[in-house]
Order: C-alpha cells, then sequence, then structure tokens
C-alpha cells in the first residue's frame, strides 16, 4: 500500500507510492551520451580564447590567461542591476520594474568536464567565488533574495555544455521562501528548536537515508523526499545565511558536492539535474529559524497532471532505497578521472 508522508520543511505532502516504486538502478539515466566532447570550442562563450566578448566580468579567480573561475554577466539577463526601480499598483495589478543581478559562473575553463569530475580544489574555487559574488550582492538595498543555482543537463534547462552555474538576485522575495520560513518561525515558536537542526538530528540518528557525512555536512535523502533522489546537503552548524560559511567549510562542502554528485553520476549514469542554494533572505542574517543549505534535484521523473493540479507530488522511490543504493556506488579509485 502507498503511503503519505510530510516534509515539515516545505510543508508538502508526498505520496511514497510503494506499489509503483521502480529499483534505484531503474532510474539511470538511458539517453545516448556522446562519447566525446572537445575539450575547447572555439565557438563556446565561456572557452577559453572568448573572454574579451564584451560580457561584464565581475569575478576572476586567476589570471586573464590561466584563470580557474569565472562571474560574468548573463548575455540575456533576466534582472538588471542598472534598472530603475519602480513599483506600480492598479487594482489588483502589481508590477515592479525587474531590477537585480543575473550572472553566470564560468567553473573551469575545460569544456569536456562536470562537476563530479572535478577535483576538490576546483569545486572549493567555485564555492569561494560563490561566496565572494553573494557577499558584493547582499550590499545592494535593491536586493531582497540571492538564489545560486546549477542547470546540468538539457532537461534541467541548460542550452551550454561547457560546465557554469548562476546567481540570481531578485528584489522581492519569492512566495515559496515566504512560506518556508513562516514553517520554520511556526515551529520555533511552538518547540523552541530549529526545524532544520531538528531535521539534521533526526535523519542522523535514524541514518537509513543518510548517503554522505563530512566534517561540517551531511548529505541526505529526506524521509518524504519530493521526487526520486532528491538530496538535501545540511551544515552541521546552525547558520541562516550562505555567506557565513568558513573557509574551512567551504573545502568540506566542496568533499561533500563532488561526492554526492559523483555517486549520481556513476550511480544514475551522469543524469540531468538542479542544485540550488537555499539561504535567508538579504534583509536577514543570523536567525534562530532559520538554517541554509543545497537542494539537489535530479531529472529521472515527470510531474504530470496529478501533480499539476494538485500540487501533491508522487515519489516512485522508496528514499530509504534510494540512499542504500547511492552509499553502495564505488566511485572509482581515480576520483579526479579526466576524459582524454
Amino acid at each position: 500500500m502507498s503511503e503519505l508522508r510530510q516534509n515539515l520543511i516545505t510543508r508538502d505532502w508526498v505520496i511514497i507510492a510503494t506499489d509503483r516504486a521502480k529499483r534505484p538502478d531503474q532510474f539511470a539515466n538511458t539517453k545516448k551520451i556522446p562519447a566525446f566532447l572537445p575539450s575547447h570550442r572555439p565557438d563556446c562563450p565561456f572557452c577559453v580564447g572568448n573572454e574579451e566578448d564584451g560580457t561584464l566580468e565581475t569575478c576572476r579567480l586567476g589570471d586573464r590567461t590561466a584563470w580557474k573561475v569565472r562571474a560574468i554577466g548573463n548575455k540575456y539577463p533576466a534582472l538588471s542591476p542598472t534598472a530603475e526601480r519602480i513599483r506600480i499598483s492598479s487594482g489588483i495589478h502589481r508590477m515592479m520594474s525587474g531590477i537585480g543581478f543575473h550572472e553566470v559562473i564560468v567553473e573551469h575553463p575545460r569544456h569536456d568536464l562536470t562537476t563530479a569530475l572535478f577535483t576538490v580544489e576546483e569545486v572549493t574555487d567555485i564555492l569561494l567565488v560563490y561566496r565572494h559574488r553573494y557577499l558584493e550582492i547582499r550590499k545592494y538595498p535593491h536586493v531582497e533574495t540571492i538564489v545560486i543555482f546549477k542547470n546540468h543537463g538539457e532537461s534541467a534547462g541548460t542550452s551550454l555544455e561547457h560546465p557554469h552555474s548562476q546567481i540570481a538576485a531578485t528584489p522581492v522575495v519569492p512566495s515559496q521562501f515566504r512560506s518556508r520560513i513562516d514553517a520554520a518561525v511556526r515551529y520555533f515558536d511552538d518547540t523552541g528548536e530549529c526545524l532544520f537542526c531538528r531535521t539534521l538530528e533526526d535523519e542522523l540518528a535514524a541514518g537509513e537515508r543518510v548517503i554522505f557525512e563530512s566534517k561540517y555536512f551531511v548529505a541526505f535523502i529526506p524521509y518524504a523526499a519530493l521526487s526520486p533522489f532528491h538530496i538535501w546537503i545540511f551544515p552541521r552548524r546552525h547558520s541562516s545565511s550562505f555567506d557565513d560559511i568558513t573557509d574551512a567549510e567551504i573545502t568540506d562542502l566542496a568533499d561533500t558536492l563532488k561526492t554526492v554528485l559523483a555517486q549520481l553520476y556513476y550511480g544514475l549514469n551522469n543524469p540531468d539535474y538542479n542544485y540550488s542554494i537555499r539561504s535567508v533572505p538579504t534583509a536577514e542574517q543570523a536567525t534562530k529559524y532559520f538554517h541554509w543549505y543545497i537542494a539537489i534535484i535530479p531529472r529521472v521523473s515527470k510531474q504530470a497532471g496529478f501533480e499539476l493540479g494538485s500540487g501533491m507530488f508522487i515519489n516512485t522511490a522508496l528514499p530509504e532505497e534510494s540512499a542504500e543504493f547511492l552509499r553502495s556506488i564505488a566511485i572509482p579509485i581515480n576520483p579526479n578521472f579526466r576524459p582524454t
């Protein structure tokens, strides 16, 4: 019999469809993966040699000819820092100018790699740029929310193969952020505990959904995961805002993130995925009730009419079996293997 589980952080009820559940290995990517990608493409805007394409560069690690990571303005931004802040209400119609930031983080000079194949040092560099840009962007008074995210693969929304992620800063707090903060505040008011810290405590005690632990971070599949192999990475230390992360934590997070993505890469045949860093709105910094984290969503299932019509999710993978499967994945002895 199927069962319904509630995710207290998102407030979503999820149908865990045990009768329709697939074996974990049945979620592996079956689409044909190109046998070869070049390490450099002259027509790729992110490849070495195309740095002077007129796009504004906001951050760089390394020098002009041997850079490691670059942050640049999105060529087709959803939001612009040069827009004038205008807000208009007319009856039930409300409008605001698209002021904000939309940047691309070019994660590596090579065109043919993915995060699962990066070294820990290379992932560390990416996270350092994330933190730097987060700290700089939050200084602007019109910025209310900063979202760091990565789209990997066509079904996850990416159109460029070159490894990259993005930062978007909005002049409003999205309703999903508000609803999760409200849930966290209510839980704190009722119990005196941080809901995220309690979730982490319970997941560590249960152990069956944990897929990786490090000194400062824990990766696990939530009890009421919204979709197959939906993964959260929580810092052990209570911290509300991503930019509060320390240098030691960044190095540790790099190892954790790389390991989890490698588990997906080798276990599910390099599936498309999205990840995002969920942090408190910029007007707040240190709260007792909110805990920043990373959400990773492999695109191994599709939403259909029921999900769209009800707002509920059907998960055809048992979180406990998915976690056990990922823990069993043997990452190659040479974890820094690179295509030749």
